[in-house]
């Protein structure tokens, strides 16, 4: 996941509205990643793509209230061989996965069947067939290299959903927590670094940010990461100063025992992190 993901802010920025109304506490959404590998040059084709098979079904779930955002983004440092898009949902629950990946497999269907009969009609009239949607699609990315990614929150806040035309960058921080250790990590977390991020989102900083898991566990590498999205790079510089402001108000023996505990949770060597460009991001209208 690390390889590019994911959650991107991903995670719903839209769900700030709906958590308000909420009386009760609810599990928080699904996000479903899929990565994928472009050829070079295919970039523009690939958008293409996107505005004609999957966009359509995105949009159409999320005016019937199944998604609640979705998105595409690209790395902002690039690796030989990595991931160089994600496209991302995300939805209430798993009924909302089943009805996403049932629109999207519908989509495919209908768009084969149109592209057979347009080329039947090319053939009839001694014209050389189009490529299909699913020639296009071969020749845009490796197939071979597609990763997929089911992930929840554990803990996350949002701030008011970003102006239009925004597109966010998105921080993602991994680690590996020693076995049994979840719980004590959470709770650390929850301690150490929740009410700095919380003030973050307060102060128009941070758009939104989470402690998230792979909900179908196939990776690992890494058992929990932390998303931070902010409107651009120069919010995100504000980050590190307002931890270094937190630390450094506590004593030299808090600040000490507050490395302890996350070094005895965590593998520190296994840290890795990734820097993600939105380029669609769409939420329900308002």
């Amino acid at each position: 996941m690390r390889k590019i993901i994911l959650v991107p802010l991903t995670i719903l920025l839209l769900c700030c509205a709906a958590a308000g109304q909420q009386a009760q506490p609810s599990p928080h959404p699904l996000s479903f990643f899929y990565d994928f590998s472009v050829f070079p040059g295919k970039e523009d084709e690939l958008m293409n793509l996107i505005s004609t098979v999957g966009a359509p079904v995105r949009d159409k779930l999320m005016a019937d209230g199944v998604i609640l955002a979705w998105g595409m983004e690209t790395p902002v440092l690039r690796r030989p061989g990595g991931t160089t898009h994600l496209i991302w949902f995300s939805v209430a629950n798993w009924d909302g996965v089943e009805k996403v990946l049932n629109g999207m497999e519908a989509q495919l269907a209908r768009l084969a069947a149109e592209d057979a009969k347009a080329n039947e009609a090319a053939r009839a009239r001694k014209q050389p067939p189009a490529k299909t949607t699913a020639e296009r699609s071969r020749e845009t990315f490796d197939g071979s290299k597609t990763r997929d990614w089911l992930t929840r929150d554990l803990v996350s806040n949002y701030g008011p959903p970003p102006a239009a035309g925004v597109l966010p960058f998105t921080r993602y921080n991994f680690v590996k927590v020693k076995p049994g250790k979840g719980a004590d990590y959470r709770r650390a977390w929850e301690k150490y670094n929740k009410p700095v991020y919380d003030k973050l989102v307060a102060d128009g900083v941070v758009l939104a940010y989470g402690v998230a898991v792979e909900e179908v566990k196939t990776d690992g590498d890494f058992t929990h990461f932390v998303w931070v999205a902010t409107a651009n790079m120069g919010a995100a510089d504000k980050i590190g100063p307002a931890f270094t402001a937190d630390r450094n108000r506590r004593s030299e023996e808090e600040r000490n025992a507050v490395a302890e505990t996350f070094a005895s949770l965590t593998e520190p060597d296994k840290a890795r992190s990734l820097v993600t460009r939105s380029r669609i991001f769409r939420l329900p209208a308002r």
